[in-house]
């Protein structure tokens, strides 16, 4: 396994132009794998516990996923300097996070690569699932993708990174004994799933019900055993209504980048 340090990576960028990481990061359906990572890292007791008892709901919601969207595209695209920046910060912030988790009554450190290796396995192999669940990625991209993520997770902390779809299945089965939807993942779920809006936006905007299609995809793509130990029914016909919900939250990002003249993302 690579043990690749921020002082160690000589190239302009983390990931350069023409990475599957560009082309997968780059994606408005990536946007809502990462949702959908949310659902899942929930799931580990010992990880939920230093979000729960650090950070703040339903005041720190939208500040949260802005800040954890902003790394993410950062480290995707942004050169080699700003990307070791970020991970300093984010590396600094996690030393200070630690506790014991109310769940298993074991403690947890933030800095933990046990713990950074569930984040950033759920998170990578999310973003992968929902550009590959509309075919914008084949299964040999895919795998280059989250070969390339091993280096971000590994500058992060995290150690014993699988490398592509089988290492990642296989790495969903050996920890999966320890994956509960314990209370405190019920109410991040339920935060995912109701995201606090200001009332006037609630009331005057279809941003509540825009936000409940956005969640309801992001639940859809969850693996199946994820989706079972939260105990979310399966409906004849929830895949092809997740794939094509999917598809129209990706057409409306889409369109709204267009609408402002946000660039593409550099590929």
């Amino acid at each position: 396994m690579s043990t690749a340090t921020p002082s160690a990576v000589t190239s302009e960028w983390l990931f350069p132009p023409g990475s599957a990481t560009r082309r997968v990061i780059g994606d408005p359906a990536a946007l809502v794998g990462g949702i959908s990572a949310l659902f899942l890292q929930a799931l580990h007791p010992r990880a939920m516990a230093g979000v729960e008892q650090h950070s703040s709901f339903p005041a720190d919601f939208w500040p949260r996923l802005q800040r954890t969207a902003g790394y993410v595209t950062t480290l995707a695209f942004a050169d080699l300097a700003t990307a070791e920046k970020a991970i300093a910060r984010v590396r600094a912030i996690h030393r200070r996070v630690h506790g014991v988790d109310p769940v298993t009554g074991l403690a947890y450190s933030a800095d933990d690569p046990e713990l950074l290796r569930w984040v950033h396995v759920s998170e990578v192999s999310s973003f992968a699932a929902a550009v590959r669940r509309l075919g914008l990625v084949d299964q040999d991209e895919e795998d280059r993708f989250l070969a390339e993520q091993v280096r971000a997770g590994e500058l992060l902390g995290a150690t014993d990174l699988p490398a592509d779809r089988v290492a990642v299945e296989a790495y969903f089965a050996a920890v999966r004994p320890e994956l509960v939807a314990s209370p405190v993942a019920r109410r991040a779920a339920a935060r995912l799933l109701l995201a606090p809006l200001p009332w006037r936006l609630a009331l005057l905007t279809p941003a509540r019900p825009a936000w409940t299609v956005v969640a309801a995809v992001a639940v859809g793509l969850l693996p199946d055993w994820a989706k079972q130990l939260y105990g979310f029914p399966r409906l004849p016909g929830a895949d092809a209504a997740t794939t094509a919900g999917l598809a129209t939250v990706r057409a409306a990002l889409l369109t709204f980048r267009r609408a402002t003249g946000r660039p593409e993302p550099p590929r």
